[in-house]
């Protein structure tokens, strides 16, 4: 054979040889992976209900450091007082039992995803109402193993917790909501749970709520002791505080326009009974069904709420209104009966004065005809300049005496004061006559219900937007 053909021969079996070798070794490192689970998780060899050992393998408690990722929250709900949330969820512990050789490096870690095949820590919420894991489309979960032996624990639930609330500022208030995490059998001699250093919790960036606004978040700790032992508990408190455009636009300005437009009743004609009653009642039904539909979106709670003053004043004010036309109604009719009796009064003093005067005239018909007659002219002349005088005025002659000094009386009566004041000079033009009384009731309350209004709202907003600040 010539020499130039072995040496491709050979060529051509190394060729062959290093690709065997390249594919040996990628299957073998597949396969090693697959021997290292068999060794440290095979039948005899690893026991899942033995817990780790303690800090440097003492029979101290294991550790297990805890931080969260808030993916969303779904809903806060003030009527049940509970809230929604999905998160991941991440433990970390170390097992020294699950070392491996990590083959100079190239395996970083194992993964997993039974999680009955190593310890778990028995952790539970303890204020969950509800929740669930997510399947779709494989479980989200995965355990992973790095060579030193620590395990990681990443999972994703959604969950519905309960969170106590205090709604005497509501709507302007700010509620807490804690998510608590503790150890359900272990007590602290075997397990500790600890937030991871850094950055526990994990919230993610433009988190939407539909009437809320997450300020900040707080970590801390809530062991519990019990019957049984101590045992350990991680929190984190939500801040939440409420949108209050919204009740704004929903609450405090529709209240405010049916207060307003009830004030209308003060400014129709007094005459006007069908215009004013329709008015009052339609204001008062639908500001009744407005605090009705608030107090249905609330828990019945024993305490007072900020939205239940603002309601019952804005309703007290509106049956105010009503009430206001009541009085007005009753000062007319009163005013009416007065003065058909004063009428009637005067018919009668008249027809008094008439038959007097006739009853005169015939007795001195029986004494002397002609005197009789000159009588009855003079009485007549007389009858008739009552009647004149009762029905036109005075006429001031020039030189009479008493003409002067009444004018002079009149005219220091009308003298103006020298200092008037607006206020009774506007009300001036309503007398206290029992015929006007009704006009002033109108006149005064189209004064005293708004500055009373607008000085219940100073009164309102300071206080509860003062107690807020003290609160925060």
């Amino acid at each position: 054979m010539a020499p130039g053909h072995v040496f491709w021969a050979i060529f051509y079996f190394a060729c062959l040889c290093s690709a065997s070798l390249a594919n040996n070794a990628k299957v073998n490192f597949r396969e090693k992976e697959k021997k290292i689970l068999d060794q440290i998780l095979g039948a005899g060899k690893y026991d899942a209900r033995i817990r780790p050992s303690g800090i440097n393998g003492t029979d101290g408690p294991a550790v297990v450091r805890v931080n969260i990722f808030v993916r969303s929250i779904s809903k806060i709900d003030d009527v049940t007082m509970e809230y929604s949330v999905q998160l991941t969820f991440r433990e970390q512990w170390l097992d020294e039992r699950l070392k491996f050789d990590d083959i100079g490096g190239r395996l970083k870690y194992l993964t997993l995803t039974e999680a009955n095949r190593v310890w778990m820590p028995d952790l539970f919420f303890s204020n969950e109402k509800e929740g669930h894991f997510h399947n779709i489309i494989m479980p989200n979960v995965y355990i992973r193993i790095f060579p030193y032996g620590s395990v990681l624990y990443s999972i994703r639930i959604s969950l519905t917790l309960a969170c106590p609330m205090n709604l005497k500022l509501y709507p302007l208030d700010r509620q807490v909501c804690s998510l608590r995490m503790a150890s359900y059998g272990w007590t602290t001699a075997d397990l500790v749970f600890l937030w991871k250093e850094g950055d526990p919790v994990q919230v993610v960036k433009n988190l939407h709520l539909p009437r809320f606004t997450l300020e900040k978040f707080l970590t801390d700790y809530c062991n519990s002791k019990t019957n049984t032992g101590e045992y350990s508990c991680l929190k984190v408190d939500l801040l939440f505080k409420r949108e209050f455009s919204y009740y704004l636009i929903q609450i405090y300005i529709p209240c405010c326009m049916l207060v307003i437009v009830s004030w209308v009743s003060f400014w129709l004609d007094q005459g006007a009974v069908p215009a004013r009653v329709s008015l009052g009642v339609t204001t008062l039904l639908t500001m009744a069904t407005q605090t009705s539909g608030i107090n249905a979106s609330l828990p019945p709670v024993s305490y007072t709420k900020a939205i239940d003053v603002w309601t019952g004043v804005c309703l007290t004010f509106v049956f105010g209104a009503l009430l206001e036309f009541a009085l007005v109604n009753y000062a007319s009719r009163s005013a009416d009966r007065a003065a058909d009796m004063h009428r009637e009064n005067m018919k009668k003093k008249r027809r008094e004065m008439e038959q007097a005067s006739l009853d005169a005239a015939s007795d001195l018909l029986d004494t002397d005809s002609n005197a009789t007659f000159a009588m009855v002219r003079i009485v007549l002349r007389s009858n008739s300049l009552s009647r004149l005088l009762l029905q036109k005025p005075l006429v001031r002659h020039p030189g009479d005496p008493l003409a002067l000094e009444k004018l002079r009386q009149c005219e220091v009566h009308m003298q103006a004061p020298k200092r008037p004041n607006c206020c009774r000079s506007w009300l001036s033009k309503f007398p206290t006559r029992q015929c006007s009384r009704s006009k002033r009731i109108d006149v005064i309350s189209r004064i005293t219900f708004p500055l009373v209004f607008a000085l219940f709202n100073l009164v309102y907003w300071s206080t509860y937007l003062f107690r807020e600040e003290e609160e925060d």
